[in-house]
């Protein structure tokens, strides 16, 4: 009699025990991990937005150091004291957003000089003023 007592206390017990141990237990817990979610921006589109991000750094690095390699500017560094090719290696030290914007000024430069819009001085000024723009840049 005593085991029988034994055992109804213990199924008393334990049962109700195991039931609230299962009823715990998150319903997938036991099932396969998912499959990993895809991130905001797949691995191709980021490396295709860097690389494209490098063409353009890359552009208006040419663009500058072209309007800056132009025997009117390379006399008007030389006039003003400043060493061209210092100030062409300092170029690739500029941020992004500084690069397109200088780029920007020095191709419209161009542009109008070509078209005659601009004299000789008036473009040694431009020159000047970008340099200067340049050092302090670097220099800050």
């Amino acid at each position: 009699m005593k085991r029988t007592t034994l055992q109804a206390l213990t199924v008393r017990a334990v049962v109700p025990s195991a039931l609230m141990l299962l009823m715990s237990v998150p319903a997938d817990a036991f099932a396969a991990a998912p499959p990993a979610q895809d991130h905001l921006v797949s691995a191709q589109a980021m490396q295709k937005q860097m690389s494209d991000s490098a063409a353009a750094r890359q552009k208006n690095v040419e663009a500058i150091r072209g309007f800056l390699s132009g025997p009117v500017a390379d006399r008007a560094m030389r006039d003003a004291q400043y060493n061209p090719e210092q100030v062409k290696n300092a170029i690739p030290a500029l941020s992004d957003q500084e690069l397109a914007s200088l780029a920007a000024r020095s191709n419209d430069a161009q542009e109008k000089f070509a078209a005659g819009a601009l004299t000789r001085p008036e473009l040694a000024l431009i020159v000047i003023a970008l340099v200067v723009v340049i050092v302090v840049i670097i220099v800050h």
